[in-house]
């Protein structure tokens, strides 16, 4: 899908039920998840509102870069973070990279499909968003939380063609040792959920 203006990333977001397979890989510990509910549809047709501190733009190489508590909002889609990088390649397809300093976390939040009170909401040090191949990548101290179920790793992978998420360890880490190990919580669910 060619686009004119920048995109968010996360402008597809999660939408298959969450926790339906935890898959175990060979070298590391892997978690296939899949949430419960679509994002809100919507907001892919709603105006993209950027505000930051400062904004350089680089239109003959088409990047964007907005620095200092920056806050982009596309409908009920809400991504924080103190710089956003977003570029576009010749087909017209954005790549976002958002990105938090010191200690903080860059974030996101949106609202899930049909609903008024429940949100998918994530955070990481950097957010990653190609809207050509519609993934989305969290890395380091990667968390996305989808009503009471949360999925916590050093890096988190969403393909949005095929609704499923990959968590993974830290490179380098030991088996069996606490950073090694990714972490999911999975609520029960009533029947009709």
């Amino acid at each position: 899908m060619k686009r004119s203006h920048p995109t968010l990333p996360f402008a597809r977001v999660p939408r298959a039920p969450f926790g339906r397979r935890l898959l175990a890989g060979a070298l590391l510990v892997l978690t296939s998840l899949s949430l419960p509910a679509l994002a809100e549809r919507a907001d892919r047709d709603q105006p993209v509102n950027i505000e930051a501190d400062r904004l350089t733009v680089d239109d003959r190489n088409k990047v964007h870069v907005f620095e200092g508590s920056v806050i982009l909002t596309q409908g009920t889609l809400m991504i924080r973070g103190d710089k956003l990088v977003v570029t576009q390649d010749a087909a017209g397809f954005q790549n976002g990279v958002a990105t938090a300093s010191g200690n903080r976390l860059a974030t996101f939040r949106q609202r899930r499909d049909g609903t008024t009170d429940q949100y998918i909401e994530g955070e990481a040090e950097r957010i990653e968003y190609d809207s050509r191949s519609e993934k989305a990548r969290l890395f380091n101290r990667a968390r996305v939380t989808s009503g009471g179920d949360q999925v916590s790793g050093h890096y988190i992978e969403y393909d949005a063609l095929t609704e499923n998420y990959l968590v993974t360890n830290a490179p380098g880490s030991q088996p069996g040792t606490a950073p090694s190990r990714v972490r999911a919580v999975i609520q029960p669910k009533s029947e009709g959920q």
